[in-house]
């Protein structure tokens, strides 16, 4: 049985379309969507503001929580809990040039109203955590706005959710591009930065993307490791990725089995499991059939429990005496036979 505890985002369950190609698949209902997670053994759900309050923008504050209660109920019915709310900036029309970075004053205000929003229904769902995607926070015309004062207008739009409520946890999701071309907080590396310039540094950290950090060219191990390192590793988010294209979100393990292994090793020898979920934020490929959408949830889940068995197999005295000698290519075959089932 896997120590760690699993969520996941009803947008992991989705219709796929996508930029070049309708829907090939029905929409399904969110209570749907929490019984079959719940039978499929994830704990807890990851949210985006209108996730859970649908057309938020035309209902009042005490409307919005009123709705956020009936989805608290819902989640309550199949034993499942809140992960973390997260505002979404990137589909409004008020943040088609970012949120708290936009060039106008009108949208970057209306970015803190959701902001305030998404953490009123994280309260009402339960959970202290709200996640910060920064999908618009950059430049598509290199020139239309100065990383200074953009890099200033996140700390202090991150400052005012911590003054808005004090037991919230504001996590920063990063990634180097896409939808925007220059992202102004694009690795792990950022978020530390961002949060050590915010009044509370405790209450921000991070939230590592496995596809995010191939994105930038870096290892995702590496990217956890660091946030780990200065406790900030508020969440992850596991999958895949074929190399340096677009986020693909591909099921966890399926492109890099190594890397993947290196993920989960790295969660357990820090005893993840104590501090924080395990987000699998993976979607089904085009092709896959209404009958098979929750597939590529059951499969990542599958990768990550086989790959924490192998850590648990993992021989530490052999690749310690190996790492002593700096026989790495000896340490480098051991690995790999070890997940091919040699060993």
């Amino acid at each position: 049985m896997s120590k760690f505890q699993f969520t996941v985002g009803p947008w992991n369950v989705h219709t796929g379309a996508d930029s070049y190609g309708p829907e090939t698949r029905s929409a399904i209902d969110l209570e749907t969507k929490f019984r079959r997670f719940s039978e499929i053994g994830f704990s807890a759900v990851q949210f985006h503001d209108d996730d859970v309050v649908p057309n938020m923008n035309a209902l009042s504050e005490e409307q919005i929580k009123a709705e956020a209660r009936k989805v608290k109920a819902m989640l309550d019915k199949y034993g499942l809990k809140a992960e973390f709310v997260a505002p979404r900036l990137w589909m409004d029309p008020h943040t088609a040039d970012g949120g708290f970075t936009s060039t106008s004053k009108a949208d970057r205000e209306f970015a803190m109203w959701r902001a305030y929003r998404s953490i009123d229904i994280a309260r009402e769902l339960g959970t202290d955590l709200t996640v910060l995607w920064l999908a618009r926070e950059g430049t598509l015309c290199a020139e239309s706005k100065s990383a200074v004062t953009a890099t200033k207008q996140i700390i202090e739009a991150i400052n005012n959710m911590l003054r808005y409520d004090e037991s919230i946890r504001v996590c920063i999701e990063p990634k180097p591009n896409e939808p925007i071309d220059r992202s102004f907080c694009g690795t792990i590396g950022h978020v530390m930065a961002v949060s050590a310039a915010t009044i509370d540094p405790k209450r921000v950290g991070g939230n590592l993307e496995s596809a995010h950090a191939v994105l930038a060219g870096l290892d995702p191990a590496n990217e956890i490791g660091f946030a780990l390192a200065f406790d900030k590793l508020f969440t992850v988010h596991l999958n895949d990725q074929n190399g340096i294209r677009y986020d693909q979100d591909k099921s966890f393990g399926v492109e890099n089995l190594r890397q993947a292994f290196n993920q989960v090793k790295l969660l357990c020898e820090n005893r993840y499991w104590e501090k924080g979920y395990v987000g699998l934020d993976v979607k089904a490929m085009r092709t896959t059939s209404d009958e098979d959408s929750y597939e590529h949830l059951k499969n990542s889940l599958a990768i990550f429990k086989a790959l924490e068995e192998k850590v648990d197999r993992y021989d530490y005295a052999l690749a310690n005496s190996l790492i002593a000698q700096r026989k790495f290519e000896q340490l480098e075959l051991y690995t790999v036979n070890l997940l091919m089932g040699l060993v």
